[in-house]
């Protein structure tokens, strides 16, 4: 029996344990989801011709609290979802990575030359090189393999879906190469680096760390290259209520809209450099407080509202760990308004004030309230300017709220989702 009839026996049509901690108890839901990994390996097997192979999952992310916080070495809580990006893949004897992603061309990475390459900053391509480059220097083993991988974290969703790449890349490259011995905290490291670095793009930790990890955690930034990872143990399945992360469109990719996302993290890093700190994290909010007439004059006022953010969406974290740890969801709904009303006035990072005209987060933001107000939360989601927000919604208003929503921004706008318990693995049926 070929190991391609193996692996779908083992699935079962997705009755199996490690398929419903995966993607649900809904039989149609998993029978797709056995579909989609049955295709995927004949798929792999038609293009590099062999069907010894082995299976990987990796979750998008949803930031639940602390938003803009990890770049300033803050806290954040947030947990891997039941959307993924899937693959296929085998180890093939060569210097060679070859990777075929449903709806776009095959591409490689040669291991002999890992050099950073500019041209190619903003690629997929990039992006494992980096994650090769550096996983090399870290003495972890590499080698040449093919992958086909199927991704279901929607772009610009807020999601993560770069991150989720990174890590189903180095869990692939782990398993395949190092029988396993990366933790998923480093392998979380070593995909920011390589966004960082040969991706182009700077980024936190956050998205990475709950990508590879799994489950609810908080996380503590404050020594980055060590991010403490704390597992949050709540049951949202038990509250009655929805998490749906709405894709609201918009944002831009021209350099006004890029310098308005990147002066984030700069103008708070300004406020911190004023007090002989590298970041916010460093620094009190009663330390800001009192040189605020020497600070404003350096940095500009939006810059202290920025660190004012900060530092109230830093204590919240523990606030929200804490009411969840209490099973006091109603304090923990009550927090993640307060950080998204914190998030709209202070951080300001709602609209791009280059296209003020186009406000598709503020209005979503509107609609949620306007159902949700004293009996849900709502904020933003990620890193804002457009993309996606977040609601917890209960049962009895989320067929109202998806109608309202969908009705503005179009339908299977929608996505609700839950917590799920795994990070980035290898399937082992």
């Amino acid at each position: 029996m070929t190991k391609i009839k193996v692996l779908n026996e083992k699935i079962n049509g997705g009755q199996n344990l490690l398929f419903q901690e995966l993607y649900g108890n809904n039989a149609a839901v998993l029978k797709e989801q056995a579909e989609r990994y049955a295709g995927l390996m004949n798929e792999f097997e038609k293009i590099y011709g062999t069907d010894d192979v082995s299976l990987f999952s990796s979750p998008g992310r949803t930031e639940i609290g602390g938003n803009h916080t990890d770049h300033n070495f803050g806290r954040v809580l947030a947990g891997a979802v039941n959307l993924d990006n899937i693959a296929v893949a085998a180890a093939n004897g060569t210097e060679v990575i070859r990777i075929k992603s449903a709806g776009y061309p095959e591409f490689k990475v040669d291991l002999s030359d890992l050099r950073i390459d500019p041209a190619k900053f903003y690629t997929s391509e990039s992006l494992v090189k980096g994650i090769c480059a550096r996983m090399k220097e870290k003495g972890y083993n590499i080698g040449g393999f093919d992958a086909c991988i199927e991704g279901r974290v929607p772009k610009g969703s807020g999601l993560s879906s770069s991150a989720s790449f990174e890590v189903l890349m180095g869990t692939i490259l782990n398993s395949l190469f190092n029988d396993g011995k990366m933790s998923a905290v480093e392998n979380a490291i070593i995909g920011q680096w390589s966004e960082n670095n040969y991706f182009g793009k700077p980024c936190g930790l956050m998205d990475q760390t709950a990508c590879s990890v799994g489950g609810l955690i908080t996380i503590d930034f404050k020594d980055p290259a060590n991010p403490v990872v704390k597992e949050v143990d709540f049951d949202f399945v038990s509250t009655g209520f929805s998490l749906v992360i709405t894709d609201v469109g918009g944002g831009h990719d021209d350099p006004a809209s890029q310098a308005e996302y990147a002066s984030l993290p700069t103008e708070m890093k300004a406020v911190a450099a004023e007090l002989g700190a590298k970041v916010l994290r460093e620094v009190t909010l009663e330390q800001i407080v009192e040189k605020i007439p020497e600070i404003r004059k350096k940095t500009g006022d939006r810059a202290l509202l920025r660190a004012y953010h900060f530092q109230g969406d830093n204590q919240r974290v523990v606030e929200q760990v804490a009411a969840l740890e209490n099973n006091d969801f109603q304090t923990f709904l009550k927090l993640v308004v307060e950080s998204g009303y914190s998030s709209y006035m202070y951080n300001q990072n709602i609209f791009d004030v280059v296209h003020k005209d186009e406000q598709v987060v503020s209005l979503a933001l509107a609609l949620s309230e306007m159902i949700l107000k004293g009996s849900g939360a709502w904020r933003v989601h990620g890193g804002g300017f457009g993309g996606t927000i977040q609601a917890f919604v209960p049962q009895h208003k989320l067929d109202d709220y998806v109608k309202t929503l969908e009705h503005v921004y179009g339908k299977n706008s929608c996505h609700k989702l839950f917590i799920r318990s795994k990070g980035s693995i290898k399937l082992e049926l």
